[in-house]
């Protein structure tokens, strides 16, 4: 199995075969598994896991692999709101970030939402421990009217690929995931400008907006963020190499 995952230029084969093994019920169902993941499916959606901040989040074929580097996302959130009482993960995915923030956070009340509903289908299933509620719809437009004003975290992992780089993504990405997760329009803040836009009206006094960017977008996203009103700091971690924008709402 390792030979046949080097072959297909899988860099880590021995960790992923292992990670297959674990995951097959019979031998013959890993060597399909090992067959697909050579074929080029992400080895998160072969095994139908993801290792996100320290927990172990569903991922379905066709939907968003959650990146080890918003875990980042998720430890800014818990730092700038250590004692959030309603979260909404926006743009959700497979709710992996909801998910992290409320088993950090214990009892909240949680929300998701996003576009596809395929990606929907998926967070339902990994926010249903914490009591989390899911949405299929347009950014905001998804969510229950009840919330505004009362959002304590809104993480945004929105799309930020500008629609001209798209097709340079790597073939595991641009293959397998969804567009209206990757393309963030001309420059990659679209859906970024859409999101900032609206969300103070659903921030309660002293809640936080979290976006994932990249480092050549930051000051454009952060002017954004200074344009809608709320307060915003850039926070990086160059290991992670990840790139998040905070805005709070003056209390």
């Amino acid at each position: 199995m390792v030979a046949v995952l080097r072959g297909a230029g899988c860099v880590f084969a021995e960790e992923e075969a292992e990670l297959i093994l674990g995951a097959a019920r019979t031998p013959d169902e890993a060597a399909a598994m090992a067959a697909r993941r050579a074929g080029g499916l992400p080895l998160e959606h072969v095994v139908g896991w993801a290792e996100f901040h320290g927990l172990r989040v569903t991922v379905e074929p066709g939907v968003f692999v959650p990146r080890r580097r918003t875990e980042f996302l998720v430890d800014q959130a818990l730092a700038a709101v250590p004692h959030a009482s309603v979260v909404v993960d926006l743009c959700c995915g497979s709710g992996a970030v909801g998910a992290a923030l409320a088993a950090s956070l214990g009892q909240v009340e949680l929300h998701a939402a996003d576009i596809d509903a395929a990606a929907v289908s998926c967070a339902r299933r990994n926010i249903a421990d914490h009591g989390g509620h899911a949405y299929v719809g347009d950014l905001f437009a998804a969510l229950p009217g009840q919330l505004r004003g009362r959002i304590d975290i809104l993480a945004a992992n929105v799309p930020y690929v500008p629609s001209g780089e798209v097709p340079l993504l790597p073939a595991e990405a641009r293959d397998h995931e969804p567009l209206t997760a990757l393309d963030g329009g001309g420059d990659g803040l679209d859906v970024l400008r859409r999101v900032v836009a609206e969300a103070p009206h659903w921030l309660a006094p002293g809640g936080c907006l979290l976006v994932e960017t990249s480092e050549r977008q930051a000051p454009a996203a952060v002017e954004a963020f200074a344009r809608s009103g709320l307060t915003v700091r850039l926070a990086d971690d160059e290991e992670l190499y990840a790139h998040v924008v905070v805005g709070t709402r003056v209390r």
